[in-house]
């Protein structure tokens, strides 16, 4: 089993974390939070296969709800831990630039959506607040868990809810030779 939760995580972790650096490559989609929870969720997906590999491998193609549930928040807690890392990472390589690129952007579509007075006031020293407790290691890695640990509680329910029933993607069967 914990081979599984390895692999399956260590999966998801990557898939989540390459999907979400490709969209810098895109215009416009970085800033897409739809777009990076759609990326984490295709990601996370791995939980259903893990889960179903280890009820067809490992226990012969029928397994209970809270053995699974224990089996997919594995494997999500492995993808989560993957994701903060290669994010630290990430973070590590270019300088921890992130925060400034991010408030810049969010300041300028404020500017460029007309707020100006005092609401665009109140709402730089709200991003320049998040920027300094950004800079916090722990913050930081909390935020980056808090983003997907969510995503990953809710695949693994329903991965487990779906694959305590044995006939839902049943292990196929192999003809014997004749």
């Amino acid at each position: 089993m914990a081979r599984i939760i390895l692999i399956f995580g260590a999966i998801s972790g990557v898939i989540t974390i390459l999907g979400i650096l490709a969209t810098f490559l895109l215009p416009n989609a970085h800033g897409s939070v739809w777009l990076g929870y759609l990326i984490m969720l295709v990601a996370l997906s791995a939980i259903l296969v893990g889960v179903r590999q280890y009820r067809d491998q490992e226990l012969g193609g029928v397994i209970r709800f809270w053995p699974a549930l224990g089996v997919g928040l594995g494997i999500a807690l492995v993808a989560t831990l993957a994701y903060v890392l290669i994010w630290e990472v990430y973070m590590a390589i270019t300088h921890y630039t992130f925060m400034d690129n991010y408030v810049a952007s969010q300041l300028a579509a404020k500017k460029a959506a007309g707020v100006t007075g005092a609401a665009y006031d109140a709402f730089a020293r709200q991003m320049e607040a998040m920027k300094v407790q950004y800079r916090n290691p722990l913050f930081r890695m909390l935020y980056a868990a808090i983003e997907i640990a969510p995503v990953g509680f809710v695949v693994a329910l329903v991965s487990a809810a779906l694959l305590r029933f044995p006939r839902f993607l049943p292990a196929k069967q192999r003809v014997a030779a004749a």
